[in-house]
């Protein structure tokens, strides 16, 4: 067994592990990152990139079905499903490359295996070629979460799937049933929908994406149902049966038990912490009820010289934040004044419309105690969205009203995900209404709805009645 000697070994090479890997390697430590899979982690090749791939065509397909209203006239419209596995691929594989040329552009080693603490300042990691021992001065634990099962609803791969094999389906399913109606369950409703199947989607909460703004849910409520969706809330599966190549589910509602046919059950429901087989306990490790590990505000463990970022040390499981936090990681080892103080950490969910949020929503501003001051701007008063032939949405700016702070920005509608970070930096920035309301926003673009709703939100609204 060969010995490498690091200043720092990172567990995981996904967006917190290798941007931590890239950082520490810039700031001149010694850096091994150890990846049980591929580079890139779950959001990579499993989550982020590949779902965002397909629902960029599915956007694309769904345009072209509804092209005539625009006075284009197309042939009727078919998905190669082969082709689309294969161009999505190709994606995730060029930017796995990408990331393993930083690492090594930066110098920073890689060691494809599965690794375990051994002691404060060794591990050993199990490769394919055998075992290499790693002794390092600073370890960072960044090996996310895995997908979480329900009981009577444990994954084949087949029949009942996650989000991976959702993700490697040569078809669109003609009867899909998704268990969760959380951000990923959404995106996989919105997906395949517009690629043809038959949506269902039950969720125990009482409304889709549990915990965001009520008002903006509706929205994507509405429009799952109008394309032929359906939604069951404050509802869950008691039973399936497996019939071949299908399924009936006995599901518990409101109104009473009914029984669904799916051809595919996508199971959605959260994750939880991957850090079994870490031998953590070893080095004792704190971690909370759910088993993600704790930190302070510079990534620190409870263990002297042992750090932990991303998913693995909670919610909001998040590539971004991950990133950010492997940053922080990385420039405390190397002896930096630095640690996680942003303010916000937006979010953003790709179904249809897209959903993004920076912030406090209306009612966590509330309970936080300040004097609220909501103000709306819709979609369809805007010139470049009923241009775009994409009306449907609002932003909504969470605003003080003693002195006009921005708490929050929410939007539901087209391209949300891209309008999010004005919000974001904004509040990160401390802006108050007035400050948006006051920067020029090039005309016609969607941004100017942030601008409008940041008027109104100033007392002198342009493009809608005052309230």
């Amino acid at each position: 067994m060969s010995m490498i000697e690091a200043d720092v070994a990172i567990i995981g090479g996904g967006p917190g592990g290798y941007v931590c890997g890239i950082r520490s390697a810039q700031l001149g430590l010694k850096t091994v990152v150890i990846e049980a899979d591929r580079l890139g982690g779950e959001c990579l090749n499993y989550g982020c990139i590949p779902s965002k791939s397909l629902i960029t065509v599915s956007k694309l397909v769904d345009k072209i079905k509804e092209a005539e209203k625009f006075g284009l006239r197309a042939s009727s419209v078919s998905v190669d499903f082969a082709q689309l596995q294969k161009w999505k691929s190709e994606v995730v594989s060029k930017l796995v490359s990408g990331v393993e040329g930083l690492l090594r552009g930066y110098r920073a080693s890689v060691i494809f295996g599965v690794a375990e603490v051994v002691s404060k300042d060794r591990l050993v990691v199990t490769t394919a070629q055998g075992k290499e021992d790693v002794s390092f001065r600073s370890l960072v634990i960044a090996t996310g979460t895995r997908t979480s099962s329900l009981p009577g609803l444990e994954f084949d791969g087949d029949l009942v799937i996650s989000s991976k094999e959702g993700l490697e389906l040569k078809g669109a399913p003609g009867r899909l049933l998704i268990v969760g109606g959380g951000a990923i369950g959404l995106e996989f409703a919105s997906l395949f929908q517009k690629l043809g199947s038959q949506v269902t989607v039950v969720e125990i909460m009482d409304q889709l994406l549990p915990g965001s703004d009520p008002e903006i849910v509706r929205t994507v409520h509405r429009k799952l149902e109008a394309r032929g969706g359906k939604v069951h809330l404050k509802s869950k599966v008691a039973r399936v049966v497996k019939k071949g190549s299908e399924a009936e589910v006995e599901i518990e509602t409101p109104e009473g038990t009914l029984t669904v046919v799916a051809d595919k059950i996508l199971v959605s429901v959260g994750r939880k912490p991957r850090i079994e087989n870490l031998n953590l306990a070893a080095i004792g490790v704190q971690t909370d009820p759910r088993g993600y590990i704790l930190t302070n505000e510079k990534m620190q463990t409870n263990v002297p010289g042992v750090y932990a970022i991303g998913d693995v040390r909670g919610p909001p499981l998040l590539a971004h934040k991950a990133s950010k936090e492997g940053i922080v990681a990385a420039e405390c080892i190397s002896g930096l004044p630095s640690a996680a103080d942003w303010k916000v950490i937006p979010d953003a969910v790709f179904c249809d419309p897209e959903v993004a949020s920076a912030g406090l929503t209306e009612a966590k501003a509330i309970e936080a105690g300040y004097k609220v001051k909501r103000s709306r701007f819709q979609f369809a008063a805007l010139g470049r969205a009923l241009s775009a032939g994409e009306p449907e949405g609002f932003v909504k700016v969470v605003s003080n009203e003693e002195d006009g702070l921005v708490l929050g920005v929410q939007i539901v509608g087209p391209e949300a995900s891209n309008l999010i970070s004005e919000a974001a930096l904004a509040i990160e920035m401390g802006a108050t209404v007035e400050d948006i309301a006051l920067t020029v926003h090039p005309h016609p673009t969607l941004p100017e709805a942030i601008m409008e709703a940041a008027e109104s939100a100033a007392g002198h609204p342009i493009h809608q009645l005052k309230a």
